[in-house]
């Protein structure tokens, strides 16, 4: 059919086309005229010759020649061009039969006549019929002429006859007065300007006609030999162009017909205006002319006309296939796209809330989906429009119709088979819900009834028929046949969904068992007792724990999969034990016992409800907002500022829904069964949970931004397709509020599980959970720190962070400041971190949200390996000092409640033992080098052997100076070596503290130097200079521990000897010898002591680590008075700093002077 209408459109277009060129061949193959008028016409307005339109007798077109003065000075070409030009415009028939010239020389002279009649007889080109010659009327050129003509006849002798007139009179008698015009006596209407104009218009519409024919022939050409273009655009631009070219060509022959008709009105004119005017025969031939051409016009135009519709009919149809191929193509493209994607809906869901969630994304994604088909049903809906309009492409367009039609037909279908399936998959849901509900009820019906009550027979029978009554209700609740639920449901059931009901049937069948053990019970308790029995209330301690420890709580190096199943056999094993011990109590504890798991089994329901609500929450955000802001259809309405935002609008939640979904949950879902193991999952996966600490960081910036474009139109249209009834900012603080949720679950659990085995568990996962929260809530406040230079990261992690009252006390500040400073404290924010403590001004800022938290803004740090503390200031429990550089720097800080104040201090005290010990470690490593590289002792042969006294001598000044090495060790320049991969290092927190901490720079603090300045940003305003003093353990009420080991003696006042040499060289230092007299005179701050050699005379601080080496076990000689020492001693830190002691072999005695 196809190929029959293309032959059929083709055969018409190719017969109009042959109509359309034999009408213009006609056109321009008509009479060709020498000469326009246009050409000659400032020879023909000469007016030497004229033809005016008279005819003879027989209708032979007259000439005329006027009384021309200048006749014989007219050029030969000229007068060849005119004669020519006038002989050609009668008609043929005419112009055959000959022309009659009147040659009017009546005021001419005979010479002339004769000349002008030689020259008209020699030069005139067409046919002579008569030739009539008005002689000269003076009486003596007239009558010359006659005999002269007499004389010359031969000589004047033509082809036609020359008569002589001597008066118009006698020229009337040749030719009718009517075809004469008035200057020869005639009254023939003639104006030869006007028929000059009248003749130039006339060619020039012939000309115009032929123009508009040739150019018509030349299109037609064209659109005749144009191939179909093979796509929409070309086709379009090819129709554009031929329509436009075909509307140039009818301005043209509209602008030609309007010109041909103003010519034949112009040559009517007279007619109209005259009915009695008769044309003459020149006049009656231009009308024919022109009449004849304004036909021919026409014809060629209507012969155009009816091609051009064909040439169109053909490009639109073209067209219109173009775009019917061009559509089907996108539309077919965009019904696979959401083919596949419906392909995608396999899940039937794992819980009534996931299959709604998925039932509205199904009809969410089907509304999208109508677009698309509701395009192809209208595309394929122009099949009949093809049909009827005749296409000639008809054939190939049906086929394509018909596939739009089935596939829309086909996801229709599978759309609806979808939805079926998923209302199947919510009522079998359905159905297990309400039998879990019912499990539920029943075993907290079982668990509140109470057992004082249940002893008496009154209170049996009231519980027995709460029992039954609760039963009858199960009817339409419970699961009765388990392979109907298979059979029914055989087309939605996979592993997992049908793994769920399995465990639903079980628990149903389990929570039977226990109504009939209970109806057993109540029923002997109802009968009639033999005698009275005293009900007994159970007391809460008289739960048993379980009786064994199971060894799947060990997890050192049991993957989770081994150590879950291990856990989960030794667990039922335990179980069985504790219920033949339980059966063996009496019911009494069994009961409570029950009560417990039902409310564990409750706290465990919401727990894992909750996860999975949460989990299609944080999908819902993604999916219905993050994954829209990368769609090209939505990208139109965000704004430019909204633009590449999503990062911080978002944070990391993907990264968080990807670990609740992937693990977190599906751990949880292991533990449905054994609740009180819960803890364990927590504690697995604790280390996953740091995530939240960078959402959370991010929560401001997220916050600011949904603040500038809560009200923009994508939000509102995603809300809209979502069909929330929140907006965006409430689900971006659901993860925020599920970690602090954690928590309180965690807690409802561990209230009920207190005897049971997993209980430890449950309470390392809560300590660990709130460690987190308190890490999140701290790097909250440590990312509002402003001003501070460094990286904050290179301080370690940010132990406790709080806000506190300080008052400083500064050695090196003005006597004035320091008492203006004791009496004015400054509100100062401290973070405590593991290598630095940072002094910051809390400043409260305007907003909202986030926005309105406060600032940090920084003031000062001090190094943790230059810090001691004072745990107790005299006259208020609230404060404890922060020491620096041997005390020259003292801060007071007074906490809010002693609680704070124990709690930093306890933490600031961890950080500087686990200073000590890195620093004792590392002393001792060095020493252990120092040992093996000393050189071995010479052979007997090589030198002689040494004293046996001076070898006891040698090897003991050898370990004096060992023991002097390993106190000076922390302050040498060689730094040690870190701790082997593998080992555990000192100051590492036991496994289970570190399961949510992040593993900090092993390098031991204060090694580094403990005389570098601290920062100060505004020392002018708060007398913040500082410096520092290392200490390790500086507690004013704890015991002094001394410098060396439990075996070194205390010092007091008095003399002693000293027992080693101690001199590096300088005469201007404080030196002593072997065998000086020194006198310890009183001691100072920081464990330093005033020391006089009496020997020299000289004085000088000594720390007190140094004097013990010096004096050994020497004797003191004199002794300070009691008061004197108690003074002394009361201002000494506790413990001996490290720094102190580690830099003696650096630092010289005149460096420390008071």
């Amino acid at each position: 059919m196809t190929l029959s209408l293309i032959s059929l459109l083709y055969k018409d277009i190719a017969e109009l086309w042959l109509l359309l060129k034999k009408c213009t061949d006609e056109i321009m193959h008509q009479d060709i005229i020498p000469l326009y008028a246009a050409d000659i016409q400032d020879q023909l307005k000469k007016q030497f010759a004229y033809l005016s339109g008279g005819r003879g007798g027989n209708g032979c077109p007259v000439i005329t020649f006027p009384d021309y003065p200048a006749f014989s000075e007219i050029p030969e070409k000229e007068f060849q061009n005119v004669l020519t030009y006038l002989t050609s415009i009668p008609s043929l028939r005419d112009a055959g039969i000959g022309f009659i010239l009147v040659i009017d020389r009546r005021q001419d002279k005979w010479t002339s006549v004769k000349a002008s009649i030689l020259r008209i007889a020699a030069s005139f080109p067409g046919n002579l019929q008569l030739v009539l010659v008005l002689r000269p009327t003076g009486f003596f050129h007239r009558a010359l002429s006659d005999i002269a003509f007499r004389f010359n006849k031969d000589e004047l002798k033509m082809k036609v006859p020359i008569i002589m007139l001597g008066s118009v009179s006698e020229l009337q008698g040749y030719i009718d007065k009517t075809q004469l015009t008035e200057d020869l006596g005639g009254t023939l209407d003639y104006c030869h300007t006007r028929w000059l104009s009248r003749r130039t218009a006339i060619e020039g519409f012939a000309q115009k006609v032929k123009q508009t024919a040739q150019i018509l022939q030349s299109f037609g050409t064209e659109l005749a030999e144009t191939e179909l273009p093979n796509d929409v655009q070309s086709t379009s631009s090819l129709l554009a162009t031929h329509t436009e070219k075909k509307d140039k060509m009818k301005e043209d022959i509209r602008v030609a017909v309007e010109q041909g008709n103003d010519i034949l009105g112009s040559i009517t004119k007279p007619v109209t205006e005259n009915p009695d005017y008769k044309l003459n025969q020149d006049q009656l031939d231009n009308q024919t002319t022109v009449e004849r051409l304004l036909a021919q016009l026409h014809e060629t135009e209507t012969a155009f006309d009816e091609f051009w519709m064909k040439h169109q009919q053909k490009l639109e149809q073209c067209l219109h296939l173009r775009n019917f191929e061009q559509n089907f193509r996108e539309v077919k493209a965009a019904l696979d796209i959401v083919s596949e994607r419906l392909s995608a809906f396999t899940d039937v869901g794992n819980s009534r809330s996931h299959v709604e969630h998925i039932l509205k994304d199904l009809a969410n994604f089907k509304e999208k989906s109508d677009e698309t088909v509701t395009k192809a049903k209208m595309l394929a809906s122009e099949r009949d429009a093809f049909i009827q309009s005749n296409h000639y492409a008809v054939d190939s367009i049906i086929p394509k119709c018909s596939e739009l039609h089935n596939l829309c037909d086909a996801f229709t279908t599978e759309t609806e088979r979808r939805r079926k399936l998923l209302n199947k998959s919510l009522e079998l849901h359905d159905l297990l819900e309400k039998s879990m509900k019912w499990c539920d009820e029943g075993i907290y019906l079982l668990a509140s009834q109470p057992v004082d009550k249940c002893q008496s027979q009154d209170g049996a029978e009231s519980a027995l028929q709460e029992i039954e009554k609760f039963l009858d209700t199960g009817a339409g609740n419970k699961i009765k046949e388990l392979n109907k639920i298979y059979e029914e449901y055989a087309h939605i059931l996979n592993e997992d969904l049908k793994e769920h009901v399995q465990k639903v049937f079980q628990k149903q069948e389990s929570m039977e068992e226990m109504f009939q053990k209970r109806q057993v019970s109540l029923k002997k308790l109802a009968a009639k007792q033999t005698r009275p029995v005293q009900p007994v209330a159970p007391r809460p301690e008289a739960f048993v724990k379980s009786p064994c420890t199971s060894p799947g709580l060990q997890r050192e190096n049991v993957s989770n999969s081994e150590s879950s199943a291990l856990r989960r056999v030794n667990y039922r094993k335990g179980k069985s034990e504790m219920t033949e011990l339980h059966q063996s109590r009496g019911g009494s504890t069994m009961d409570d016992e029950e009560n417990l798991a039902v409310l564990r089994q409750h706290v465990m329901n919401e727990l894992i409800e909750t996860e999975r609500a949460y989990v299609e929450e944080l999908l819902c955000v993604l999916e219905g907002y993050a994954a829209e802001m990368d769609n090209p259809l939505m990208a139109h309405l965000i704004s430019p500022e909204l633009q590449n935002k999503k990062d911080i609008l978002f944070g990391n939640m993907e990264e968080i829904y990807h670990f609740h979904n992937r693990i977190f949950l599906r751990e949880l879902e292991t533990y449905v069964e054994y609740p009180e193991l819960v803890g364990r999952c927590f504690l697995d996966q604790m280390e996953d949970f740091q995530i939240y600490e960078k959402y959370c960081q991010n929560k401001p910036r997220s916050e600011s931004l949904w603040r500038q474009f809560s009200d923009s139109v994508f939000f509102q249209e995603c809300q809209r397709k979502l069909d929330h009834k929140l907006s965006l900012d409430s689900y971006l603080l659901k993860p925020v509020q599920r970690i602090t949720k954690y928590q309180l679950l965690l807690k409802e659990m561990l209230k009920y599980s207190k005897n049971c085995e997993g209980a430890e568990d449950l309470q390392e996962a809560l300590t660990s959970i709130l460690g987190i929260l308190k890490a999140v809530n701290d790097s909250m406040h440590q990312i509002a720190i402003t001003g501070y230079d460094g990286n904050l990261n290179e301080l370690g992690k940010l132990l406790m962070q709080g806000s506190f009252n300080v008052w400083t006390d500064h050695k090196k500040g003005h006597t004035k400041v320091k008492d203006l400073a004791r009496f004015k404290p400054m509100q100062r924010h401290l973070f405590l971190h593991e290598k630095a403590v940072l002094f910051c001004k809390k400043r409260e800022e305007n907003g909202e949200g986030y926005e309105k938290a406060p600032s940090y803004s920084y003031k000062h740090s001090l190094n943790m390996a230059a810090v001691g503390i004072t745990e107790n200031v005299k006259g208020d429990a609230k404060k404890f000092e922060i020491w620096y550089n041997a005390r020259e720097e003292v801060y007071i800080v007074q906490a809010p409640t002693p609680e704070v104040k124990a709690t930093w201090v306890n933490e600031i005290r961890k950080v500087l033992t686990s200073q000590l010990q890195a620093c004792r470690e590392a002393s001792q490593h060095r020493t252990l080098e120092q040992t093996q590289s000393l050189p071995l002792p010479l052979s007997a042969s090589s030198c002689a052997s040494p004293s046996r006294n001076h070898i006891r001598n040698t090897k003991k000044m050898e370990e004096k100076k060992a023991d002097l090495t390993s106190l000076e060790g922390c302050g040498t320049t060689v730094a040690p070596k870190y701790p082997e991969k593998g080992k555990a290092s000192p100051t590492s927190p036991d496994k289970k503290a570190k399961r949510h901490e992040v593993v900090s720079d092993p390098t031991p603090f204060g090694l580094r130097g403990w005389a570098k300045p601290s920062h100060s940003l505004d020392a002018s305003e708060e007398n913040d200079g500082w410096s520092s003093a290392e200490e390790a353990l500086n507690s004013s009420d704890a015991e002094e521990e001394g410098g060396g080991g439990a075996g070194e003696m205390k010092l007091t006042p008095g003399k002693y000897t000293v027992v080693t040499d101690y001199d590096k060289g300088v005469s201007e230092e404080f030196t002593v010898k072997s065998g000086d007299l020194v006198q310890l005179i009183r001691e100072g701050e920081d464990g330093l002591w005033f020391v006089k050699n009496l020997s020299s005379g000289r004085e000088g601080w000594i720390p007190a680590n140094n004097l013990l080496m010096l004096i050994g076990n020497s004797k003191s000689a004199q002794s300070l008075s009691s008061s004197e020492s108690g003074t002394a001693s009361s201002n000494l830190s506790t413990s001996s700093s490290c720094s102190d002691s580690c830099n003696v072999s650096s630092t010289s005695f005149s460096d420390i002077k008071g």
